[in-house]
């Protein structure tokens, strides 16, 4: 049976995964569709879970040396195939302006899918000497995918992130940057999200064009399937040989810059919805949560009830905690729901007989339990400290989940009863050979999500029966 939240029908997570999500998304007014199919449009709720994400992230970036840039939306098509990789691992998603007002355009310009061009063109013009180097920059806006199949959040024709684009003189420097933002990534992940990760590298079939490593975090779903929530990519000097990025360095000689790539974006609203909702809609994860706290005043028309609600969202902002007041005209009963679906970690609860007691309730939206608490001046710290713990609760349980959803595997047989009866993800030996990603693709639907770099490889691949080179995991993948 589907859940009943504000009277509209939430579809079970287990009834119909795909359409459980979409009345989330709709539902909990995280998005609405706009009148150009891929292109969504951010509601209030939703731009504000971006907002969160943004401010977390841009301060870890500034922590670490990076500043923020904006280049510009279209580039010209001649510029993006400058790299040979690049444009052809783009050129069937690429947007292209033909007309400028009622003229013909000279020259075609594309709406961009990601801006490596664009800071490459503009790092050539204004790095000359070593002393220019590094160049640490990050930029927030949207770009344009032309996708075929769509859904909010997860695959969009237009979607938000941030890009970071970064030039080095040496390897060393860039392969050292490409990992420290990978760490970022996956601390974000787990201490804003309550999501664990899975990271490694990419094989040479899945990379990034262009790179000549990609590394990734991925995370997985409720419905067995991984999500790509973000990727760092070493270019070495194959665009700096493209563009011509070249500086002067201590020993007077011309070299090639050294370069970096690493992005995330909208998706991971897509995975917090995914990997800790349930059948009533939205569970948020405190720190994420743009409403940490909801005050339900029960019998607000009675005298006082309002003033304390006012008075305790004065006490708790203090705090630091970001909290609202449900002070609307609905009935308990629907504000509860409202809270609910909405996945507000925390629901506290104040009507005359609290007051009368000195205590109110507050209710976790995680597990549904209910707790009564004194009223007094050490409820705000005691608040703080809940939210930290039903983090934890969050992220430990998603991580139960992963971790009994990783399957160790050696024979082909294995991993496809595996992925057809339990889902999640397959870790199995491999040969190297992208032959052996094609044919598992093309059996299952899986693909390769990253080479466990950490692994030692043993055994032999079940596709070929070479001997293995990697600890590769498989997924099924959005």
């Amino acid at each position: 049976m589907a859940s009943k939240v504000k009277n509209d029908a939430i579809t079970s997570r287990d009834e119909d995964f795909a359409k459980w999500y979409t009345d989330v998304c709709r539902k909990a007014e995280l998005m609405d569709y706009s009148s150009v199919k891929g292109f969504i449009i951010y509601r209030p709720y939703g731009y504000a879970l971006w907002e969160m994400i943004q401010a977390y992230m841009d301060k870890k970036f500034k922590e670490t040396g990076h500043e923020n840039v904006y280049m510009p939306m279209l580039i010209p098509e001649s510029l993006l195939k400058k790299e040979a990789d690049h444009v052809e691992g783009f050129a069937p998603e690429c947007a292209v302006v033909t007309r400028g007002g009622l003229d013909e355009l000279e020259e075609h310009l594309l709406i961009r899918p990601t801006s490596e061009t664009l800071f490459c063109e503009h790092y050539a013009k204004i790095v000359n000497s070593y002393r220019d180097l590094p160049k640490l920059y990050n930029q927030w806006c949207s770009v344009v995918r032309w996708e075929k199949t769509t859904r909010p959040f997860l695959r969009g024709s237009e979607f938000l992130w941030q890009e970071g684009h970064t030039i080095h003189a040496t390897a060393k420097e860039a392969k050292e940057e490409t990992m420290r933002m990978l760490d970022i990534y996956e601390t974000t992940a787990r201490e804003l999200l309550a999501i664990p990760m899975v990271t490694g590298r990419k094989t040479e079939r899945e990379k990034f064009a262009g790179a000549e490593e990609t590394y990734t975090i991925e995370a997985l779903m409720h419905d067995g399937k991984a999500l790509q929530s973000g990727t760092s990519h070493y270019f070495g000097d194959g665009f700096a040989k493209a563009f011509d990025m070249k500086f002067l360095d201590k020993d007077n000689q011309l070299k090639y810059v050294y370069q970096t790539s690493w992005g995330v974006s909208t998706r991971l609203l897509g995975a917090i919805i995914m990997v800790h909702g349930d059948d009533n809609g939205l569970v948020l994860p405190p720190r994420v949560a743009p409403t940490q706290v909801m005050i339900i005043p029960i019998q607000q028309q009675k005298e006082g009830i309002l003033d304390k609600a006012y008075e305790l969202q004065a006490q708790l902002q203090a705090k630091g905690i970001r909290v609202k007041v449900d002070a609307s005209d609905k009935s308990p009963g629907w504000k509860f729901s409202e809270a609910e679906m909405r996945g507000i970690p925390l629901r506290l609860e104040v009507g005359p007989r609290d007051l009368q007691n000195g205590q109110c309730v507050v209710a976790k939206r995680v597990n549904g339990e209910k707790l009564t608490l004194a009223l007094d001046e050490t409820l705000p710290e005691k608040l703080a400290h809940l939210l930290d713990e039903v983090h934890e609760e969050m992220y430990q349980k998603a991580l139960k989940f992963r971790d009994e959803h990783i399957t160790d595997v050696t024979t082909y047989e294995e991993f496809k009863d595996v992925l057809n009866n339990k889902g999640g993800y397959v870790k199995m030996p491999w040969c190297g050979d992208e032959a052996c990603e094609v044919k598992i693709k093309e059996d299952t639907a899986a693909t390769s999500r990253c080479i466990d770099t950490d692994a030692h490889a043993d055994g032999v691949c079940p596709i070929c029966g070479k001997k293995a080179k990697h600890i590769v995991y498989f997924a099924r993948a959005y």
